[in-house]
């Protein structure tokens, strides 16, 4: 018999939104863990795609994406951060956002070399970043609040710290970055030659006249970082798994280095039906109000319960503490919240190393109205 090699991710297993999907599939819950939504995208989009396949377009694209997209993508970047990238040198179309952050570790960070995160944190920063020999040093912002202590942040720092990573707006907590945020981490990076990996995949659903702040606006920023984004949040296409990495050309060289060997290119027509599509930029300028309109719908539905709602800055997840209903901890009382009421949530505690507890779920509002009055239906019950 074989015996397997030692596992590179000894620690890792199936995701958690997997497990609480898994878990609502097998106990018919609303799903509101996963973050994905459960209605149409535009009609318009969907025919765009067909002209597309049925134009001929169904062969290898460029590695880098095809040119007229990523026009598109330097025209949006240029017009929402007033930032310019050169759209064949600088612009990288990605088989998804978590592609594109993959690609970025795997060419940058290398055995021993420290990477700062902020918790909760997206589960795909760490695993990549230990698979490349990385060393995780991990800032823990908690509720409910979530705010960043730059004073501990910046002793985080080494001569071995190569990149950090920023999730703005932040999943699962909803957070934005503010501008002393900003002004700080100028101050951290300021003379050193760390990297900043920026996942700004939710730059569109920011909430209540608040503004996006993304990386690119800064110039002492915009000179050593990779910016990553997706097609998925901004057009309710997530199964299509499209995103863009920004960089400036001497980081984007090699990011490519990789990205051929990865996934070398990414879907044509639906790279073509994008670009068509993104020539009107009405088509996701709407996207704050829109998810600010089921965010508001969630909340007043929920605004009677027990639940603490925290805020919501931007995403499309709200953040509620129960402490007022159950002492169990955040996965059990998730587990029981989906087998006992039947909604499907996502315990906080996933998104830290080391499964902080401060009994908060999160809840993805990205559905359909049917489904958020179903759900705060059965949320009202508890």
């Amino acid at each position: 018999m074989i015996q397997l090699p030692l596992s590179k991710l000894s620690n890792v297993g199936t995701t958690i939104f997997s497990q609480m999907t898994q878990l609502a599939n097998e106990n018919e819950a609303i799903n509101l863990s996963q973050g994905f939504p459960d209605f149409m995208p535009d009609a318009e989009l969907l025919d765009h795609v067909d002209h597309f396949i049925k134009k001929g377009f169904n062969q290898y694209a460029p590695m880098g994406g095809m040119m007229v997209l990523k026009e598109e993508i330097a025209r949006k970047i240029e017009n929402s951060h007033q930032a310019i990238y050169h759209p064949d040198t600088e612009i990288t179309v990605t088989a998804g956002g978590t592609q594109a952050i993959f690609t970025a570790i795997a060419t940058f960070v290398k055995k021993d070399d420290e990477v700062i995160i902020f918790e909760p944190a997206y589960d795909c920063y760490e695993p990549t970043v230990e698979l490349f020999g990385g060393i995780v040093k991990r800032f823990e912002m908690k509720a409910p609040d979530y705010e960043i202590d730059w004073n501990v942040v910046k002793n985080l720092v080494s001569d071995k710290t190569k990149m950090i990573i920023l999730n703005n707006p932040n999943n699962p907590s909803g957070k934005i970055l503010k501008e002393n945020d900003i002004q700080e981490l100028i101050k951290i990076v300021e003379g050193t030659s760390i990297l900043i990996l920026s996942d700004e995949v939710y730059e569109n659903i920011v909430f209540d006249g608040k503004q996006h702040l993304s990386i690119c606006k800064y110039p002492e920023l915009k000179n050593r970082s990779l910016l990553v984004a997706s097609f998925g949040k901004l057009f309710h296409v997530t199964g299509w798994k499209v995103g863009y990495c920004a960089a400036p050309k001497m980081l984007t060289d090699e990011f490519r280095k990789v990205h051929q060997f990865n996934v070398f290119s990414v879907n044509t027509p639906i790279q073509m039906a994008l670009a068509e599509y993104m020539k009107n930029p009405d088509h996701y300028n709407y996207l704050n109000q829109f998810f600010q309109e089921k965010r508001n719908f969630l909340r007043q539905g929920l605004a009677s319960t027990s639940f603490e709602l925290l805020d919501c800055e931007g995403t499309y997840f709200q953040a509620l503490k129960y402490d007022k209903i159950s002492d169990k901890n955040d996965f059990d009382f998730a587990s029981e919240l989906t087998i006992t009421h039947k909604v499907a949530s996502v315990p906080f505690s996933s998104f830290y190393k080391n499964k902080l507890n401060e009994n908060v779920i999160r809840l993805c509002f990205a559905k359909k109205q049917e489904t958020l009055e179903r759900a705060i239906e059965n949320l009202s019950k508890l």
